[in-house]
Order: C-alpha cells, then structure tokens, then sequence
C-alpha cells in the first residue's frame, strides 16, 4: 500500500510541474499505519526528566525541542551542529543545526524542503555540549571517527531498533505511559502539538519540521493542530524555561 502511495504521490508531483493539475491530492490521504499521538506538557517533561543520565537524554531533548525527525537525527555531524553562533554578526547568528542530511538511501533528506537550519533552544545548547563533552571522554581505540551526534559507545551509526529500544526505556521509568505504545517519531508530533498550543501558525510549524506545504503538515499531524493557532527555538525555550543542565 505504501509502495503504492509513493509512486502515486511522485507522478502526481510530476503532473503538478506540468501545470496538468492545480494539487496533489495524494498528500492530503493519510498514511496507513498505527495512529499518531503526541505527549502532553506534563508526559514531555517527565520524558525529559526520566531520561537524565542516559546516553539517550541529549537525543531526546534534541528531537522533542527541535522536531527534527528520528532518520534526521541519526545520521547528524559535529560539522552541521554549531553551539556557538554568531552573536557579533548583523543580524546576530544563533546556535544552530544544519539538518540537511538523513540515514535513507543517498544520504538526502525526505524532500527539498527538509533541508533546514534550526535554531537551537538553550536547553538542547547545554545538553549538546555536555554530550559532546562525554563523548569526547568515552573515545578509545575501538572509536569510529564518522563525527556522529548521536553514535554507539563505539562511535557507530544508530539504527532505527537502537533508538526505539533506548526511548522505550526511558518511557518505562514515566508512570502512566506504556512503553510500547510510545516510539522516538512522538517526540516530532509532541513539538508540533506543544507549538500549537502555544499559538504558532501552521505556516511557522509547517516550515519548522520541513515539509513542503501546510496541507502536508495538517494531513500528517491533523491530530496535534489546534482548531485555533494564533519561531520556534524562542517558544521552546519559553516552553521548558531555558532548563539549563546541571
């Protein structure tokens, strides 16, 4: 069905560029599959706090603040991360992180439009540093040097079990949230439905987690949009109150 789908969704794309129809419908049709669910304020900040201490928390942090894709995440370089800024430049230049890159065949992200530059809130500033820094700590003989983020205790890629497993674990510590009706792809629908709540237009959502239109964002995350919405780093952080790690 998926298969299907994909190449329906392509030739209506390619009859879009021909001007031979106004829509692709195709987007607006759901995805068969297990039904999206986003966390609450108070189950998001469990999560964050049950994960501290765990080579999963900056992972989790990154990818519920930022909503940054799971396949996104995996396959982020030191090079595409800055903690720094560029705070003398005009206009100032914040902390920021390049997704540009995903773990799918080719290396490219799911459309054009994903590829972006976020700005990082504070919280995921300090958790990345203090990721990096333990990172730069466990490094022995057996390290690969591929400059991931987010890496095994050897330095190598994560698949998508490794990361399912780790956020299931992290879920079991939550009380009222089962582990195994939760997986890391909720931590995306959570940030779309906490900027929501928040009063942020599905036009700024729909360009935070890259999608091409707002129709595709509505179609995919209709269960987290608000009825009423009224850029994101600057939410997040007013979300979780900067939440400097100790």
């Amino acid at each position: 069905m998926q298969i299907i789908r994909s190449c329906l969704n392509r030739s209506v794309k390619r009859a879009m560029a021909r001007d031979k129809v106004k829509r692709n419908v195709v987007e607006l049709c759901g995805k068969a599959g297990r039904p999206s669910k986003a966390l609450t304020y108070a189950q998001a900040t469990a999560i964050l706090t049950a994960s501290e201490g765990s080579r999963t928390h900056a992972f989790v942090v990154v990818s519920l603040l930022t909503g940054a894709r799971t396949e996104e995440l995996r396959a982020l370089t030191w090079d595409h991360v800055d903690l720094e800024g560029t705070p003398d430049a005009a206009p100032p230049v914040p902390p920021h992180v390049a997704v540009w890159r995903s773990v799918r065949a080719g290396g490219d992200t799911k459309t054009r439009k994903s590829r972006r530059t976020l700005a990082l809130p504070r919280r995921c500033v300090d958790v990345l540093r203090l990721h990096r820094d333990e990172q730069r700590r466990e490094q022995g003989d057996t390290w690969r040097p591929d400059g991931l983020v987010f890496a095994s205790a050897a330095g190598t890629p994560l698949d998508a079990s490794n990361v399912r497993c780790a956020f299931r674990n992290v879920v079991r510590d939550v009380p009222g949230l089962d582990p195994a009706q939760w997986t890391p792809r909720e931590l995306r629908h959570s940030f779309v439905s906490l900027l929501s709540d928040n009063g942020i237009p599905l036009e700024e959502i729909s360009r935070l987690v890259g999608h091409s239109s707002t129709a595709v964002t509505e179609a995919v995350y209709r269960k987290q949009i608000r009825p009423v919405l009224q850029a994101g780093a600057v939410v997040m952080d007013r979300i979780f109150e900067g939440g400097s790690e100790p």
